[in-house]
Formats: C-alpha cells, structure tokens, sequence
C-alpha cells in the first residue's frame, strides 16, 4: 500500500560565515520535519555568491524536492528571524501532494517574444487551469519586470503574481537566481502552482490613508491637473493642513498617493489602493506628478508612508487574514519578499515583519528575503511595488 502523504512544511535559517555550515543547520532542521518534499525554496545570502554553484547543487542532492526554486538576497528571513548584511541561509520545505508544480527560467529575450495569451502559455508549457498562482523571482538588472507582468497576466487573468526582484551585494549590479541544480544570473524564474491547493496574498503597501478620497478631474499622463474641480495642489495643501499636527508634521515628509483600484466600491479603505510615489509640484499650475498613469475619473487619497504606518497597515492586514482564515483551515506555510528599504532601516530593529506574521498568524514556517522590488496583487491587478511587503501564504 503507498504512503499517504499529508500537507505539511518546515522552514529554518541558519546564520553562519561557511555556508556549509549553515546548509547543514538547515537541512537538519527542516528534514527532520519534512520527509520527500514537493517544493523546496532557498534563499542565500549574496556573501555566498561565489560558492553558489556548489551550494545549490548540494542542496538539490540532499532535498531530492521536485521543484527548487531560490535567489540571493541582501539579507534573508526566517522564522521570527530577518537577517541583513550577514552571511546567511533561509529554507522553507513543503510536503504538497497533488500539487501542480511547473518551474522554468525564462530570459528577457523570451519575454519579448510573448506577442500572444496562446504564446505565453506554449512557452511555459502551462494550461490556464493548472495555475492557481504564480510565483516569480527576477534579476532586476537583466528582466523587464514590468514586461514579465503583462505577459503573465494576459496569458492568466486574474490569476494572482507574488514574489520579489532578487538582490545582492550593494556593490554589485548582480544577483543569482536558483532553480533545482542550476544558477543562474540574468532573467526570471516563473513558478506555477495549482491543484489542490490555496494560495492567499497579503500585499502591505506601509500606508495610512490621510484626508479624504477624492475625484480626479484633470489629468494629462503622469500630471495631476485637478482634483474635485479644484487645483491639485490646493487639494492636496488643504488635506495636510487639517490634519492633527504631531500628524501634519510626519505626513509632510512621508507623502505618497493612493488610486483606487475599483471604482464600483461604496467605500474605500486600506488595501484598496495602488500606493505611488508623489514625484513633485507646480505652484503656479496648481498640478502634482505621480509615479503613475492616472485616470480622469478615478479615485485618489492621499497616503503617507513611515515606520508607525507601515507597522499598522501590516498588522491590520494579518489581522483581517487572521479572522478570515476563522472559517476555514489556517495557512501550513508562508513565502515573505520585504523591500530592502524596511528592515532595520525603517523601523529600527531587526526581525519586524517577520515577528509580526508570527505574532498575529501563529509560529508558521516562513522563508523570505529582502528584494529590489515587490510583486503582488492589488485588486485584481498585478503590480511591482517598492517598500512592500508581499505574502504568499499556503493553505489546505
């Protein structure tokens, strides 16, 4: 009679100059916790970079996983762990029998030549309905991300993107990617999972809505002309002005812009806008630029973006993951990507994001690393964010 495998994962990270130390921890750990796993995701230091050949190889030989899949980054997280600027190995392993799992690497030149849904789908040699989700991991300084995005999503609409642009040595235009036995330094590596399997995204954008959401009214591509009829600029100067001014004081220093991203919505709250950067003004026009495209017609408010909000808007986000999960099965695992503009650089201390999924979700197995950018879903779009923190979470 075959063996009757259930849904199960185990994570560790191990901090340690010899990286054949801190592969051993790892593996010890998580292999005494998960016997055969399915998937199996490294994250490694860049100070390892020039033993990831062997690195990699060995770990593929001692997980015999179907899939491994892996970056480098600047600094890699762990359970209730984030660790920056020191050599270290993140692992997360997971037992998920069913499960569709199809990885590949994919190069700039690839994507390029994605000109259909039919194209993309024969490349990646993955039907519509066998991805449930995608998760993606890219070199920044080879892949369009952007152009990675598109593709993906024409060729599975609405199906959700999570993952991170990797990072290195701050030095160096140069990062690593892992895909079972194999490094790679240029491109992405496309993930698809589907089956019998959940997986929810959490997508904290590090916002606190300020003001009031208003109506734009004047727009010309990335120019803000009018808001509500008025100059932008008065409608933006006006909101900081009625604000508490321990807040004013804050928000004058951390100013972003939150366009909503479904306009058929009675009410807008957290979550529900796609942050932008407020790139400048003009005080004899009147007009703001965006980071963005906006649209006449749609929804703005004002957003600001320090380590007091981004710790609020994760926290209530976990929270409301937390209460929904009440009815159901709760997430076996989590896949955290963290901007490297959060960390201790944000908020002071090391291990926040990490310590708050375990305070709020529970001591689940997590692996993460610090990114050149965040991908995740806001709405029903996908996105490549900056100071983010985007969640894959694995549920039955």
């Amino acid at each position: 009679m075959s063996e009757v495998r259930a849904v199960g994962a185990a994570s560790a990270i191990v901090r340690h100059p010899d990286w054949r130390a801190a592969l051993a921890g790892v593996l010890q750990h998580v292999t005494d916790r998960v016997v055969n796993p399915d998937l199996a995701v490294l994250f490694a230091s860049a100070s390892y970079a020039h033993e990831f050949p062997e690195l990699i190889e060995r770990a593929q030989r001692a997980l015999q996983s179907r899939v491994l899949i892996g970056c480098s980054g600047q600094g890699v997280i762990g359970p209730s762990t984030e660790v920056e600027g020191e050599p270290a190995l993140a692992l997360l392993t997971l037992s998920l029998p069913d499960a569709v799992l199809e990885a590949r690497h994919l190069s700039q030149a690839e994507i390029e030549r994605c000109d259909s849904a039919d194209a993309t789908r024969e490349l990646l040699g993955v039907p519509f309905d066998d991805a449930s989700a995608w998760l993606l991991l890219a070199d920044p300084f080879t892949l369009d991300a952007e152009r990675l995005l598109a593709v993906l999503s024409a060729a599975y609409p609405g199906v959700p993107l999570l993952g991170g642009m990797a990072s290195g040595e701050t030095d160096a235009r140069r990062t690593h990617l892992f895909l079972d036995g194999q490094v790679y330094e240029d491109g992405a590596l496309a993930l698809a999972v589907g089956g019998p399997l959940t997986i929810r995204s959490i997508v904290s954008q590090g916002c606190n809505p300020i003001g009031r959401p208003w109506t734009i009214t004047g727009v010309q591509n990335q120019i803000i002309n009018s808001i509500a009829g008025r100059p932008a600029l008065e409608v933006l100067t006006e909101t900081i002005e009625q604000l508490p001014v321990e807040v004013r004081q804050r928000a004058q220093q951390n100013l972003l812009v939150g366009l909503a991203m479904d306009e058929y919505r009675e009410d807008f709250g957290r979550g529900d806008f796609l942050i932008r950067n407020l790139l400048g003004a003009d005080r004899e026009s009147g007009a703001i630029a965006v980071s963005a495209l906006p649209r006449e017609g749609q929804t703005i408010q004002f957003q600001m973006r320090d380590a007091e909000a981004a710790d609020e808007d994760l926290r209530v986000l976990l929270d409301e993951e937390k209460r929904a999960a009440l009815s159901g099965g709760g997430p076996v695992a989590a896949l955290l990507w963290s901007c490297n503009g959060r960390g201790q650089g944000l908020f002071g201390s090391s291990d926040h994001d990490a310590k708050a999924i375990a305070d709020i979700l529970g001591p689940i197995p997590l692996a993460g690393f610090f990114c050149n950018g965040e991908i995740g879903p806001v709405g029903s779009k996908n996105y490549l964010h900056g100071f983010t923190a985007s969640i894959a979470l694995f549920s039955k």
